[in-house]
């Protein structure tokens, strides 16, 4: 269990953090420049002292003012990795490594070749920084990280300073790195699709407050969302499994709850993938639609009915064991006369899924 209460204030800038997350899993601080986050990562990583409050990892006490205990940051056993990933530039990366593994304690959990492997580092290892992409540069630096055997590992924004290539290039590296290890991560990012991507869990927040914490299937459909990353961002998260392809168009069909999903996507039978299902791409509908070019049409119970604000109303529903969230006109709602408890038929386009599924990698 990571646990943080803690305040700080920095000239104008007060934080006031409070929140308490299950480990292990990646925890992502979210929110616009200026929220906070920079803040919050400094006292996580020992370099700043909180004014009052403490933080906790389980059974370990990394700093509580009362009790007058503050663990210098080169005895925590954080690995951090920021947006420049710092490395030697006189070394090779095998040297690099090698650094990160001189660091650790006495007994060594993950191994040398086990990194190399997850982070496809081997073609990399007589190279030194200056022949790196920006990508390669940011593996390495994981690599470092993971290699110095730590209890938790901070990642501060680490893909900001890269292209989209370049990111699009490490986040399938960060996906291994979740799934592979039981450690806990806490990952900054200001890039909700990251956010979507990675987290387990999410903390949200704003002028130094959290305005929400908790799982991110849970966060996500959160109205405090709309306050920060606006009204597109929210919507359903939820994993599913691929069942097999539909032959007569060839599109992945993902079992979610109690439905079958058609994704123009090419996904192996038996892997299994997280879905963002925006709030903005469904659609609903009295009765069950015939005629349409949409693949996926799902029956779902309305669960309540919510002003968004002057042009919409979330409707929240049970889409068969899975909850979804709908935005529509409030004319819509009053025509379909949405209330608890009716049945009506979800409908979401298969190319709209085509860039909100990510294959989880590994998961069978």
């Amino acid at each position: 269990m990571l646990s943080v209460a803690v305040a700080k204030r920095r000239g104008e800038f007060a934080l006031d953090a409070r929140f308490e997350l299950p480990c292990p899993g990646v925890v992502a601080l979210f929110g616009r420049s200026g929220c906070g986050k920079t803040t919050l990562v400094e006292i996580l990583a020992g370099l700043l002292k909180p004014d009052r409050g403490a933080v906790r990892l389980d059974d370990t006490v990394f700093v509580d003012r009362d009790a007058d205990i503050h663990v210098p940051a080169e005895r925590r056993r954080i690995g951090c990795v920021f947006q420049d990933a710092r490395l030697f530039p006189h070394l090779s990366v095998r040297a690099n490594l090698g650094y990160g593994l001189a660091r650790a304690p006495m007994s060594v959990g993950i191994g040398f070749d086990e990194v190399v492997g997850l982070l496809g580092l081997e073609p990399l290892l007589s190279r030194r920084p200056h022949r790196l992409s920006g990508g390669e540069r940011q593996r390495v630096a994981l690599g470092r990280a993971l290699l110095a055997q730590p209890r938790l590992l901070l990642l501060d924004e680490p893909l900001a300073s890269l292209d989209a290539a370049r990111r699009d290039e490490v986040l399938p590296y960060l996906e291994r790195l979740r799934d592979a290890f039981s450690m806990p991560i806490v990952y900054v990012s200001h890039q909700f699709d990251e956010v979507v991507r990675l987290a387990t869990h999410v903390v949200l927040l704003d002028s130094g407050r959290v305005l929400a914490s908790g799982e991110i299937a849970t966060v996500c459909q959160d109205t405090a969302l709309r306050a920060i990353a606006g009204p597109e961002a929210i919507g359903a998260v939820a994993e599913g499994e691929v069942a097999g392809r539909d032959p007569a168009t060839g599109f992945a069909l993902v079992r979610l709850g109690a439905n079958l999903l058609h994704i123009a996507a090419d996904l192996a039978p038996g892997s299994r993938v997280r879905l963002r299902l925006p709030a903005r791409d469904l659609i609903l509908a009295l009765e069950e639609p015939r005629g349409l070019s949409v693949r996926n049409s799902m029956r779902a119970a309305v669960l309540s009915v919510e002003s968004d604000d002057s042009w919409a109303d979330l409707v929240r529903l049970d889409m068969g064991g899975v909850p979804v969230i709908a935005r529509i006109t409030p004319a819509a709602t009053r025509q379909l006369d949405l209330k608890p408890g009716k049945t009506v038929w979800v409908l979401v386009k298969s190319v709209s899924l085509r860039g909100q599924s990510y294959l989880i990698p590994g998961a069978r």
